[in-house]
């Protein structure tokens, strides 16, 4: 536990500078402590040689909440118990990946325990094996942001390049989903628990893409190519490929790029379709035969959080369209309330927005109005817990799910860390 006390420490004596700024609106300052350091104070858990970090309350890691629920703290990491602790999550999600490209969510030792009646029965280390091609490209993004910043190289053993090749090896697998070895069926479930077709998916055609058995939220895709997800994949192979030149593997640097070339332009040719009202914009997936699913979904990767994983630019004209069009009536998952407006997902109850898209929202927005809306929403919206949640009803907030959700917490603290750095702060929270 040193580096995790030492760690506590550090960042709540970083993060204290912000107090005089944020006490000037009651309860705020405390709104953003508690939910910057949750992450630290409730999921971290070292395990000796490496670093576990559960989803709050559910006691398993996933790739994705895991490098989601930390990706705040990185701008820390000059301190060398703040590094220690990333560098470690990034060895334990190489590991993992290792065990197993296709699950989603792992336990910290072997358990036959599986909550799920999932055929097939999924190995001891995993508690989950919904594939999902976010669980790839998170830890991909976690090790980027980790080495942008601290230029370290240490965490590039011989199992985190492994899992590089890995991660390469499964998205062009597929990209030809009829000839991939896995499957998915759970029993006694939601239709959105489990995968049709004798555990395949719907049928797709070849595109470029990779296919994703699931959604972010963990539910069922739909269609098979998830766009947000591919850009997402995209963008990460392009990482793996700088990593791989600084190990001077040309020959994975080069699979990685001629795949992510491939995937952009699958998700050019089959992803993009003209709505009357907004233009050209981004569906959410498809499946290569000509069906589209035109929505949005709370959870990253999403269209609404391109710009906030680096995949375009605020201002890009397509991501505009798409932004108005996700943020209307067109979009099915849109919730308008008495105390909130936002995006909500088919994962929760009909009507529930999710503070995670609220902070997605404001941190993509470019007008300052939007901004100072979005958090006043937030900061108003907690039901005296001073936590954020999963999602809650926009006209009486103290309908939520999930009182413990760390996800949810590290975006709000990263919400406002990110205008406290930009400069933004005090006009956004005095308006």
């Amino acid at each position: 536990m040193a580096h995790l006390e030492a760690a506590r420490g550090v960042v709540r004596e970083r993060i204290g500078r912000l107090r005089p700024l944020l006490e000037r609106r009651p309860g705020l300052y405390k709104l953003f402590e508690n939910c910057f350091m949750n992450t630290l104070d409730t999921t971290v858990q070292e395990t000796g040689c490496d670093t576990f970090v559960i989803t709050g309350d559910i006691t398993a890691m996933w790739l994705r909440d895991s490098t989601a629920q930390v990706l705040h703290y990185i701008r820390f990491c000059d301190d060398p118990d703040v590094a220690a602790l990333i560098e470690g999550l990034i060895a334990r999600q190489a590991k993992n990946i290792l065990l197993d490209p296709y699950a989603n969510a792992f336990n910290r030792e072997p358990s036959d325990y599986k909550p799920f009646d999932d055929h097939p029965r999924a190995g001891d280390w995993v508690w989950e094996r919904k594939y999902e091609i976010d669980s790839l490209c998170h830890p991909v993004l976690l090790a980027h942001r980790y080495h942008a910043q601290t230029g370290s190289t240490a965490f590039m053993t011989e199992d985190f390049m492994k899992a590089l090749a890995t991660i390469v090896d499964v998205f062009a697998t597929e990209q030809d989903h009829a000839q991939s070895p896995y499957r998915f069926e759970r029993t006694n479930c939601p239709p959105s628990d489990t995968l049709p077709n004798g555990g395949m998916g719907a049928p797709v055609a070849r595109t470029g893409m990779t296919w994703s058995g699931f959604r972010p939220s963990d539910d069922a895709c739909m269609y098979g190519y998830l766009i947000p997800a591919n850009l997402f994949a995209a963008q990460e192979l392009i990482h793996i490929a700088r990593f791989a030149r600084l190990k001077g593997d040309e020959a994975l640097a080069a699979r990685a790029e001629a795949l992510a070339d491939e995937i952009r332009r699958g998700v050019e040719r089959h992803g993009v379709v003209h709505d009357d009202r907004s233009g050209e914009i981004y569906a959410y997936e498809v499946d290569g035969l000509g069906h589209v699913n035109l929505m949005d979904d709370a959870n990253v990767p999403s269209l609404l959080a391109l710009p906030y994983l680096g995949l375009c630019d605020k201002d890009d004209p397509r991501y505009l369209n798409t932004r108005a069009f996700v943020l209307s009536d067109q979009n099915p998952f849109y919730y308008e309330g008495k105390l909130a407006r936002g995006i909500g997902s088919p994962h929760t109850p009909k009507g529930m927005l999710w503070p995670i898209a609220l902070a997605v929202q404001a941190m993509t927005s470019t007008n300052e109005a939007e901004i100072a809306s979005l958090v006043d929403m937030l900061a108003s919206t907690h039901a005296g817990t001073y936590f954020m949640h999963e999602s809650l009803d926009p006209d009486d907030p103290a309908r939520f799910t999930r009182p413990w959700f760390a996800w949810a917490n590290s975006m709000f603290g990263e919400l406002i860390y990110r205008l406290y750095e930009e400069g933004r702060l005090e006009a956004v929270i005095g308006q």
